[in-house]
């Protein structure tokens, strides 16, 4: 018999995190709930909703366990302010970590309420802290840490001996150099790369890119040289 779990959050976040856990996991979702401001219908994805404020007097913190599915709104803020909201309530969270990833249990560690999507490398000696997402097909080298709350998009790459603070975002295709420190809340943007380290609060954005005409010399010039046109 699968255990039961509730699911914060009734947005796509929520209805993802609830086709991987009952698919791919020992768990089936028995309800969803959010604040009770916000429900204007009774069922999500076929399941029930329910009023978070006082949740913990109906369904027993014994019987059922919980999963905060947030996404990075505020910068990861709202996602840790629910997760501690759920902890007080005295419920256990649990993780999602796809099996479809190259990475030893016995080496890596990791915290609560973690949802770790398909094809990641994470390698020896990596420590992912709690309340962390990271979508699917992303590189962790060896020693480094991922802290509490920080969100990787998909295709980041964080090389060995990184110290990724709290709240942080990566977009995707971003990447990080060895041994780089990145302190608590900042925002990497998609296609960035950090080989420095970053003081909280900071950002790293990547250039944007440059666009051509049809006809422009510069790309007549790259047509010639690469495809023979």
């Amino acid at each position: 018999m699968k255990k039961k779990l509730i699911i914060f959050g009734n947005a796509e976040m929520g209805e993802i995190a609830k086709y991987y856990f009952e698919n791919f996991s020992e768990y089936e979702v028995k309800y969803f709930t959010i604040n009770k401001e916000f429900i204007t219908t009774d069922n999500f994805c076929s399941t029930p909703i329910i009023p978070f404020e006082d949740i913990e007097k109906n369904l027993s913190t014994n019987e059922y366990f919980f999963h905060v599915a947030l996404s990075y709104q505020k910068l990861n803020l709202l996602r840790e302010e629910k997760y501690f909201e759920v902890k007080k309530k005295g419920y256990e969270l649990v993780n999602f970590i796809s099996e479809k990833s190259n990475f030893d249990q016995k080496k890596v560690v990791f915290g609560d309420n973690c949802f770790i999507l398909e094809n990641q490398s994470i390698q020896n000696g990596v420590k992912i802290g709690n309340n962390v997402t990271i979508w699917s097909g992303n590189h962790i080298g060896h020693n480094s840490l991922i802290d509490d709350h920080t969100y990787l998009s998909s295709h980041v790459v964080i090389s060995g001996h990184c110290n990724i603070g709290k709240r942080c975002f990566f977009g995707v295709n971003s990447s990080v150099a060895d041994f780089c420190k990145i302190e608590d809340d900042c925002f990497i943007g998609m296609g960035s790369q950090v080989n420095k380290n970053l003081k909280k609060l900071n950002s790293a954005i990547n250039r944007s890119t440059d666009y051509y005409g049809k006809d422009d010399r510069i790309i007549n010039l790259i047509k010639k040289k690469y495809f023979k046109f």
